[in-house]
């Protein structure tokens, strides 16, 4: 009998050793996703970027019937101004110059306010990916997860390295609710 504990030990440390190579290895291996195919790929990101579009081209619309609305004020006074005085040239001519000043502001504050909005709405987006990257990671039992934005962050990789298709897949999953 004293054989057999010996024996029954040396194979439950065997099992036991396996079972923690295996745990170990899992839960230390190296994985990435792609991030520029997450941004892509999300549902969100295309509904998102939907509403910015819409709200960009409404303001460059407002911004563009001002500067129509200059400009034919511009053609009227090509048109009439031989029959005003000098005073009336003078008030015209000013009063063109101080418009096409606003509206030059009124572009430049519009831009501005795209390009704060396109900020805003990506790094939302970014946000989403992180968080449920980081619930997946903890989920999934990885220690770390790169990002690999094609910039040379992830020159190689093994096959079954990337993980950026099940993320994506489960991150779409979350987001429509299916």
């Amino acid at each position: 009998m004293s054989k057999i504990t010996p024996l029954v030990i040396s194979v439950l440390a065997l099992v036991f050793g396996v079972f923690t190579f295996f745990y170990l290895k899992n839960s230390s291996e190296l994985v990435y996703v792609d991030v520029n195919r997450l941004l892509d790929g999300y549902k969100r990101t295309a509904v998102v970027k939907k509403e910015f579009e819409a709200k960009a081209n409404t303001l460059k619309a407002n911004a563009d019937s001002l500067l129509t609305d200059w400009q034919n004020e511009l053609k009227n006074y090509e048109k009439e101004r031989s029959s005003m005085s000098k005073k009336e040239l003078e008030l015209k001519q000013e009063l063109l110059s101080n418009k096409q000043q606003q509206i030059n502001s009124y572009q430049q504050a519009v831009q501005k306010q795209i390009q704060q909005e396109h900020h805003k709405i990506t790094q939302t987006v970014i946000n989403d990916i992180n968080d449920f990257v980081k619930e997946y990671g903890e989920q999934k039992g990885y220690r770390i997860i790169f990002g690999a934005t094609g910039g040379g962050t992830i020159m190689y990789a093994q096959d079954g390295s990337d993980l950026t298709d099940e993320v994506l897949e489960e991150l779409n999953t979350q987001f429509t609710g299916k």
